[in-house]
């Protein structure tokens, strides 16, 4: 018998008004996957934290299990290869 499936710890990071956000959301709504989004609009305290994390000063940034996976465009193309179905479906790290 198998037990539940898993899902990845998944957070993305976005503004409120950021059509790439949306993208991102509805792939990922539409994969199953539980997520959490932190609003960054007014936050740039957390903005800068991205920024040297990522290295890049867009939204959404989209971490899977505590890794930046980029955003809307990375993990659309990691879709296009089959690959974010699997990164999705990982334990999340304890």
């Amino acid at each position: 018998m198998l037990g539940p499936l898993m899902f990845a710890e998944i957070v993305m990071y976005r503004t409120r008004f950021c059509s790439y956000c949306m993208r991102a959301a509805r792939l990922l709504a539409d994969k199953g996957v539980p997520f959490r989004e932190i609003d960054v609009s007014d936050d740039p305290d957390t903005r800068e934290r991205l920024l040297t994390e990522t290295g890049s000063h867009t939204v959404p940034q989209i971490f899977i299990n505590g890794t930046s996976v980029g955003g809307y465009d990375d993990i659309e193309r990691l879709d296009r290869r089959g690959a974010l179905d699997p990164l999705l479906r990982q334990a999340p790290v304890p």
